[in-house]
C-alpha cells in the first residue's frame, strides 16, 4: 500500500457525447441523500449502488485519471441537470424601499407638513366682500395673477424635500450596488484545481460542475462535495459541519465523503465532485437559512411583540446555524456575498435599529454631530416659536386693539391666510435653523471618500468606518503579507562547506550537490506547489501552493535549474512513499525506488530536526563525509544562528540510500527510517518586508498612531521584522512578548483576565509573537476598554484568517485583507484591503482624518449662514412683521447653500499635511475655538451689513422702501438687493471655510478641486438667473449692473475680513465655547451598556470551562512527568518536553501551567534545591524558562506556513534569551543565546527509555 490510490484500469474518457438531457447513472437528489450520510456509512452506501467509486464516476461519466473532457457542451449539461456552483445572495434593498428611509428624517416630515398645510391655504378662496372692513389684512394690489401665485410657496418647498431624498436615496443605492460588484468580483478570483482532459488547470469555483475531478491538498478549503478517489495521508477539519475539532482521517476504505465548507488540514489527494451549489452540505444549510428569513418577514408582522423575547434565542440560532453552516469559514460564502449577515440576521438587524442599540458604539463623529444637530434644532426650535408668537401677537393687538376692529365671519379666511403666513415664517427660521444640509454633507464626503479610498486599494463596507479610521490611535497589524510581502525567499544557503550570503552562482557548486539538490526539492514538494509565470507583464512570478515550498522551487530556479523537468521525468504516479509535512513530523520524505531495486529517499524540514539525524555531510567536491556531533554544534554556532537572528526560517535538505537487499526496510517505523541522513544544504528563508512599509509605518508614528506588531510567528523573527520595519528602534524601551508570557501577566490567580493587568502591558507592548487569535482579541479589547490614557484609544486591526474574526469585530475598524483573507475575515471587518499592504492602511487614516475635516469646513460654513439667516428672519419679522427673506428665497439658501457646499467643501482632496497632527480623539468638540471665533466673527461682518441694508438701503440706493409690504405684495428692489448681498457674501465665505485651522491662505490648493472651483462659479450664475429671472416664485425683481457691483463688493469684503478675524489670536478670546462634543461615558443609555457587558463571548466561557478541566488533567501529568524528570540523569528534561508540543498545538494558551510553573521555579533558585537538582543548571545559559515558551501554537492560518521553523521546545537550541526582565522583551536584544545539548538530549527520548514511554502514554 505505498500510496493508498486505488489503481484504474482502463477507463481512459468514457464520456459518450450525447445529448439528451438526464442520462446520468444517478440524479441529484441520490448524490444529495449520499452526501448527507457520514464515514462508513457513506461507503456502504457507494458499494451498494454504485460498487465503488469507479463504478460511480462511471455513472457520472468522468475519468478518475484524466477528469471531464472539458467540452462546453457536455459542461453546460451538467450545469442544467445538477446545477451550478453557486448560492444566490439576498435581494438588496430597491431604490423606492431606500427613499422611504431617507423620508423618515424629522426636519424632512416638518417641511412637509408646512407645505401641504400652505398648498392647501393658497387654494382657498375667501367668499367676496368684506374687503373694506378686513382692510389692514389685505390692502394694497391684488391682481388676480398674483393671487394665483400663492401655492409656488408650497410646492417649492416640496421640490427642496424630494431633492434631498433623492440625493440620500441614489446615494446608499449606489453604495450597495458598488459593494455587490466588488463582492462579485472578489468571487471570480477564487479559484480551484481540478483536471480536465488530462490537464491540471485552475478554474474559478464557480466554473466548477459535478463530475470534475478536483485535487485538494493543505489548506484548502472545499468549494463542493465530494467522494476521495485518492488521498495521501489526508485529514480533514469538519468542525464547521459538525462542531468535532477533532480532524477527520479521509481514506478510500473507511471515509471517503469530502463536504464542501470543509478544511483540509494535512495531505493531499483528489476527488470527483457530486454535490454543487445550493445542493452541497453547506449550499442546503444556507438555503434553509435564506428561507428562514422570508418565513421570519410574513410572521413578523403578526408578532411584533413576541418578537423583542424571541431576538435573543434567534440571534443565537443564527449563530448556530452559521458555526455549521461555517459561515464562520466560508466555503459558503465563496459562493455568498459577504453582506451575508443581513441574510441571517437581517431581521434582527432592523429590530436593533429599532431598538436603535448599537453593538458598536457609534462612531465617533455620528456622536458628535447627533449631538450637535440636537443642540442646534433646540436653539432653532424657540427661535421659531418666538418668532411666530411675536408675529401673531403683534397682528391681533395691531388690528383688534390698536385699530379696533371687530372679529367679522367673513374676515376669518383672511385672518387665517395671514396666521398661515406667520407660520411658514416661522417654520423658514427653524429650516434656516437646522443644518439639513449636514447629514447631506456627511453623506457625500463619506461617499466620496469611500469611492476614492476604493483608487488607494481601501474598500469600505461600512461607511463610518472610514471617518472612525481617522481617530485612530493604534493599529495592531499581522505580519505575514500585511507587513511582509507574503513571498517566502531563499536569501542565504550553506552549501558545499560554505556559508552564502546571497544565493551563490549555480557554477561555484559542485555538480552532484547541485543535481541532489535540485532533485530532492522537485521531488519532495508537494506536486501542487508550483511557480506560474506571472500574470502581468513584468509582474512577479505567481507562487502557488505552501509559501516555504514555493521559496525552495524559485530556488533552483535561481540556480539556473528547471524542477518542471525533474517532475516530468517522476510523475506523482511513481513516488514510492510520501511522509508528508505535520506539525508533529515537522518534515516532509519522500522515497523513490531505482531501477535496481534500491531506495533514495529526500528529506527536508526544520533544521534544527533534519541535522539532528544526519550523520555525514556533502563537502566542497561533492563527496560526503562524516558529519560529528561537534561538527554540528559548529554548524549551529556559525550558520544558524547567524541566521535565526536575522529572522530568518532555516530549513535542512537532505538525502538518505536504502541499498537493494532481499529486505525491505520497515517503512511504517518512521525514526529508523528517518536516520544517518546525509544533509546537502541548509537555506535560510524569510518573508521579505514589503519595500514601502517602514515608511508608511514612519508616518504612522509621525501621526500619534502606535503600530502593534501581533503574528504567530516566533519572537526572533517577529522582532527581526519589527526592526527592519520601524516598529523597534534599537534603544527603545518597548515590551516584546510571546503570546504565553503575555497571558500570564494578565490573568490573576485564578486564570481571569484582569483590566488593570493589560493597563500595565499595552502601553509598551510593540510586539506580541506566538500569539493566538483569543490573545489579538484579548489585546483589542483591553486597549478599547482601557481608561489609564484620557482619550479612549481607538484601535484598528487587521486580519486575514477566519481566526482573526473575533478581533476585527471588536476593533473600532476591522482591515481584513483582499487577497489572503478568508470570507470570515472579510465578513468581520468594516474595511478590505484589496492589495493587502499596510501602507493602504495609513491611506484610509489620511481619508478618515480629511472626512473629519471636510465636516468641520462645512459646518463652519453652514452655521455662519444659519447664525445670520436666523437673527435676520428673526428680527426682520419681529420688526417688519416679514421676513426680509422669503421662505424660498431661504431654501434656495439653504437647500443649494448647503448641498452644493457640502459637495464643495466634502471633496476636498487630503493633503500629507494631514498626517502631521495627533488624532482628534473622541472628546473634542467638532468646532473648536478657531471656528468659533471664525462663524462669529463672520456673522458680525453679515448682520452689520444686512441690518445697514434694510433699513437704511432704500436711502443709500435711492429706491422705494420694501418694508411693511401687504399680503402677496408684487417684489421690490430693495428686498432683492438684501437677498442678493447676503448670497453673495456666503459664496465668499465659502472660500473663507476652506480652512479650519486659522491659516491665512485660503485660497491655497484650491486648483487641486475642481468641484470647488466648479460649484462657486455654477451658485454664481444661478443667483444670477433667480435674481434676473426669477419673478414671483423668488420674490425677486431685476437689478442693475451697479447695484450688483455693489452686491459683489459687500462679498468680497467678507474675505478681507477674514484677514482680519485670522489675526485675533484665539487664546485671547477666553469666552468662546466649543460645541459638539463626543458622548461622555454617562449620557450613554444604561441598556447600551448591559449590551457591551454581554459582549463577553459566551464562546469564551464555554472556551475556560473546557480549559479549567483540561488544565487540571495536564497539571497532574505534568508533576508526575517533572518528577521523573528530577529523577533522570543527565538533562533530560528537554527530553520530558519533547513530544509536549503535540499536545500543547491542540489548545491554544496555556494558563494554568503558567502558575504552576511559577511555583516550580521558587524550588528551583534556593540554593539547597539547586544541588540535588544539578542537572538542570549544567549549562549555565539554559534555563527551565526556556524549556517551554516554545510550545508552537499553531494556529489555523500560520500552520503550514510557520510549522517548518517553529522552534519548539523538541529543538536543543529552541532556548531564548535568559529571562531577565529587562532583556527577554528588549527590542535591542536580538542576539539569540542558544544552549547546546544535544547528545544528551538526543538518547533522553530513544524509544526504549521509560520517559520514552511516559511520553507516549501522555
Amino acid at each position: 500500500m505505498a500510496n493508498n490510490s486505488v489503481s484504474y484500469t482502463g477507463v481512459k474518457n468514457s464520456i459518450a457525447e450525447t445529448n439528451h438531457e438526464g442520462d446520468f447513472g444517478c440524479s441529484v437528489k441520490e448524490l444529495r441523500s449520499l452526501m448527507e450520510l457520514r464515514g462508513a456509512e457513506g461507503l456502504h452506501k457507494i458499494q451498494d449502488c454504485y460498487g465503488d467509486v469507479q463504478g460511480l464516476c462511471t455513472r457520472l461519466k468522468t475519468s478518475p485519471i484524466e477528469g471531464l473532457s472539458g467540452n462546453p457542451a457536455d459542461i453546460e449539461r451538467r450545469r442544467a441537470v445538477f446545477g451550478q456552483n453557486f448560492i444566490p445572495p439576498k435581494k438588496p434593498k430597491t431604490f423606492l424601499q431606500l427613499v422611504w428611509e431617507a423620508l423618515q428624517d424629522v426636519t424632512l416630515i416638518i417641511l412637509e407638513i408646512a407645505a401641504i398645510i400652505s398648498l392647501g391655504l393658497s387654494f382657498y378662496r375667501p367668499p367676496g366682500g368684506g374687503t373694506e372692513i378686513c382692510a389692514t389684512a389685505t390692502g394694497g394690489v391684488e391682481d388676480e395673477g398674483e393671487a394665483e401665485a400663492g401655492w409656488i410657496e408650497g410646492v417649492a418647498i416640496l421640490l427642496s424635500v424630494i431633492c434631498v431624498v433623492l440625493v440620500t436615496a441614489f446615494n446608499d443605492w449606489s453604495k450597495e450596488k458598488q459593494f455587490r460588484g466588488l463582492q462579485s468580483r472578489i468571487e471570480q478570483e477564487q479559484k480551484f484545481t481540478v483536471v480536465r482532459g488530462g490537464q491540471v488547470i485552475q478554474i474559478p469555483v464557480a466554473d466548477i460542475v459535478v463530475g470534475d475531478v478536483a485535487q485538494v491538498k493543505y489548506g484548502d478549503l472545499l468549494p463542493a462535495d465530494g467522494v476521495l478517489i485518492q488521498g495521501n495521508d489526508l485529514k480533514i477539519d469538519e468542525s464547521s459541519l459538525t462542531g468535532e475539532s477533532d480532524h477527520v482521517k479521509k481514506t478510500m476504505d473507511k471515509d471517503p465523503l469530502l463536504l464542501s465548507g470543509t478544511h483540509v488540514m494535512e495531505g493531499s489527494g483528489k476527488m470527483v465532485v457530486t454535490a454543487v451549489g445550493v445542493n452541497s452540505q453547506t449550499g442546503i444549510i444556507f438555503t434553509l437559512l435564506g428561507s428562514g428569513d422570508d418565513e421570519e418577514k410574513e410572521k413578523e408582522k403578526e408578532e411584533k411583540e413576541k418578537k423583542k423575547d424571541k431576538k435573543g434565542k434567534k440571534q443565537d440560532g443564527a449563530v448556530e446555524n452559521r458555526n455549521k453552516a461555517k459561515a464562520q469559514d466560508g466555503a459558503a460564502m465563496e459562493m455568498q456575498p459577504l453582506k451575508s449577515e443581513e441574510g441571517i440576521d437581517g431581521d434582527d438587524a432592523k429590530e436593533k435599529k429599532k431598538a436603535n442599540l448599537p453593538k458598536k458604539e457609534k462612531s465617533v463623529l455620528q456622536g458628535k454631530l447627533t449631538k450637535l444637530a440636537v443642540q442646534i434644532g433646540k436653539a432653532g426650535l424657540v427661535m421659531s416659536a418666538i418668532t411666530v408668537i411675536i408675529l401673531v401677537l403683534y397682528f391681533v393687538i395691531d388690528t383688534f386693539w390698536v385699530q379696533q376692529l371687530p372679529w367679522l365671519k367673513e374676515c376669518t379666511p383672511i385672518y387665517i391666510q395671514y396666521f398661515v403666513k406667520f407660520f411658514i415664517i416661522g417654520v423658514t427660521v427653524l429650516v434656516v435653523a437646522v443644518p439639513e444640509g449636514l447629514p447631506l454633507a456627511v453623506t457625500i464626503s463619506l461617499a466620496y471618500s469611500v469611492k476614492k479610498m476604493m483608487k488607494d486599494n481601501n474598500l469600505v463596507r461600512h461607511l463610518d468606518a472610514c471617518e472612525t479610521m481617522g481617530n485612530a490611535t493604534a493599529i495592531c497589524s499581522d505580519k505575514t503579507g500585511t507587513l511582509t510581502m507574503n513571498r517566502m525567499t531563499v536569501v542565504q544557503v550553506y552549501v558545499a562547506d560554505k556559508h552564502y550570503r546571497k544565493i551563490p552562482e549555480p557554477d561555484l557548486i559542485p555538480d552532484k550537490t547541485l543535481d541532489l539538490l535540485v532533485n530532492g526539492i522537485a521531488v519532495n514538494c508537494a506536486y501542487t506547489t508550483k511557480i506560474l509565470p506571472p500574470e502581468k507583464e513584468g509582474g512577479l512570478p505567481r507562487h502557488v501552493g505552501n509559501k516555504t515550498e514555493c521559496a525552495l522551487l524559485s530556488f533552483t530556479l535561481d540556480l539556473k535549474k528547471d524542477y518542471q523537468a525533474v517532475r516530468n521525468e517522476i510523475p506523482e504516479e511513481n513516488l514510492y512513499k510520501v511522509y508528508t509535512f505535520n506539525s508533529v513530523r515537522k518534515s516532509m520524505s519522500t522515497v523513490l525506488k531505482n531501477s535496481d531495486g534500491s531506495y533514495r529517499m529526500f528529506s527536508k524540514g526544520a533544521s534544527e530536526i533534519i541535522l539532528k539525524k544526519c550523520v555525514k555531510i556533502l563537502n566542497s567536491e561533492g563527496e560526503s563525509k562524516v558529519f560529528r556531533p561537534r561538527d554540528r554544534d559548529d554548524m549551529v554556532k556559525k550558520v544558524i544562528e547567524p541566521m535565526a537572528s536575522e529572522g530568518l526560517r532555516t530549513i535542512c535538505v537532505a538525502y538518505r540510500d536504502f541499498p537493494a537487499g532481499e529486505f525491505e526496510p520497515e517503512w511504517e517505523n518512521e525514526n529508523a527510517i528517518l536516520n544517518s541522513l546525509t544533509c546537502i544544504c541548509v537555506v535560510g528563508i524569510e518573508d521579505p518586508v514589503r519595500p514601502e512599509v517602514p515608511d508608511a509605518i514612519k508616518k504612522c508614528q509621525r501621526a500619534g498612531i502606535t503600530v502593534r506588531m501581533v503574528t504567530g510567528d516566533n519572537i526572533n523573527t517577529a522582532r527581526a521584522i519589527a526592526t527592519k520595519c520601524g516598529i523597534l528602534h534599537p534603544g527603545d524601551d518597548f515590551l516584546c512578548l510571546e503570546g504565553k508570557e503575555f497571558n500570564r501577566r494578565i490573568r490573576n490567580e485564578k486564570g481571569e483576565i484582569e483590566q488593570e493587568r493589560i493597563d500595565k502591558i499595552w502601553p509598551k507592548l510593540r510586539v506580541l509573537a506566538r500569539s493566538s487569535p483569543t490573545d489579538k482579541h484579548t489585546l483589542v479589547k483591553g486597549i478599547i476598554d482601557s481608561t489609564v490614557v484620557e482619550q479612549r484609544q481607538v484601535v484598528a486591526v487587521t486580519g486575514d484568517g477566519t481566526n482573526d474574526g473575533p478581533a476585527l469585530k471588536k476593533a473600532d475598524v476591522g482591515f481584513a485583507m483582499g487577497i489572503a483573507g478568508t470570507d470570515v475575515a472579510k465578513e468581520a471587518s468594516d474595511i478590505i484591503l484589496t492589495d493587502d499592504n499596510f501602507s493602504s492602511i495609513v491611506k484610509a487614516v489620511m481619508w478618515g482624518r480629511n472626512v473629519y475635516d471636510s465636516i468641520s469646513k462645512f459646518l463652519q460654513f453652514q452655521l455662519t449662514v444659519n447664525v445670520v439667516a436666523v437673527i435676520v428672519a428673526f428680527t426682520g419679522a419681529c420688526i417688519t412683521q416679514d421676513s426680509p427673506l422669503k421662505a424660498v428665497q431661504m431654501l434656495w439658501v439653504n437647500l443649494i447653500m448647503d448641498t452644493f457646499a457640502s459637495l464643495a467643501l466634502a471633496t476636498e482632496p487630503p493633503t500629507e499635511s494631514l498626517l502631521l497632527r495627533r488624532p482628534y480623539g473622541r472628546n473634542k468638540p467638532l468646532i473648536s475655538r478657531t471656528m468659533m471665533k471664525n462663524i462669529l466673527g463672520h456673522g458680525v461682518y453679515q448682520l452689520t451689513v444686512i441690518f445697514t441694508l434694510l433699513f437704511v438701503g432704500e436711502k443709500i440706493f435711492d429706491i422705494d422702501n420694501g418694508r411693511h409690504a401687504p399680503l402677496h405684495a408684487p417684489p421690490s428692489e430693495h428686498y432683492t438687493i438684501v437677498f442678493n448681498t447676503f448670497v453673495m457674501m456666503q459664496l465668499f465665505n465659502e472660500i473663507n471655510a476652506r480652512k479650519i485651522h486659522g491659516e491665512r491662505n485660503v485660497f491655497e490648493g484650491i486648483y487641486n478641486n475642481p468641484i470647488f472651483c466648479s460649484i462657486v462659479i455654477g451658485t454664481f450664475i444661478i443667483q444670477i438667473i433667480i435674481v434676473q429671472f426669477g419673478g414671483k416664485p423668488f420674490s425677486c425683481i431685476g437689478l442693475s449692473i451697479d447695484q450688483w457691483l455693489w452686491c459683489i463688493f459687500l462679498g468680497i469684503g467678507a474675505l478681507l475680513w477674514g484677514q482680519l478675524i485670522a489675526s485675533i489670536p484665539t487664546s485671547r478670546l477666553k469666552f468662546l465655547k466649543e460645541a459638539g462634543h463626543g458622548t461622555q461615558k454617562d449620557e450613554i443609555p444604561d441598556e447600551e451598556l448591559e449590551e457591551d457587558m454581554e459582549e463577553i463571548d459566551h464562546a469564551e466561557r464555554e472556551l475556560r470551562r473546557g480549559q479549567i478541566l483540561w488544565f487540571r488533567g495536564l497539571n497532574r501529568i505534568q508533576t508526575q512527568m517533572d518528577v521523573v524528570n528530577a529523577f533522570q540523569s543527565g538533562s533530560s528534561f528537554q527530553g520530558a518536553l519533547r513530544r509536549q508540543p503535540s499536545i500543547a498545538s491542540q489548545h491554544h494558551d496555556i494558563r494554568v501551567v503558567n502558575a504552576f510553573r511559577s511555583s516550580l521555579y521558587e524550588g528551583l533558585e534556593k540554593p539547597e534545591s539547586r544541588s540535588s537538582i544539578h542537572n538542570f543548571m549544567t549549562h549555565p545559559e539554559f534555563r527551565i524558562e526556556d524549556s517551554e515558551p516554545h510550545i508552537p501554537l499553531i494556529d489555523d492560518t500560520d500552520a503550514e506556513d510557520d510549522a517548518p521553523t517553529k522552534r519548539n521546545s523538541s529543538s536543543p537550541r529552541s532556548c531564548s534569551p535568559p529571562p531577565s526582565p529587562n532583556k527577554n522583551n528588549n527590542a535591542v536584544d536580538s542576539g539569540i543565546h542558544l544552549a547546546i545539548d544535544i547528545s544528551k538530549s538526543a538518547t533522553s527520548s530513544s524509544p526504549g527509555s521509560p520517559l520514552h514511554s511516559l511520553e507516549t502514554s501522555l
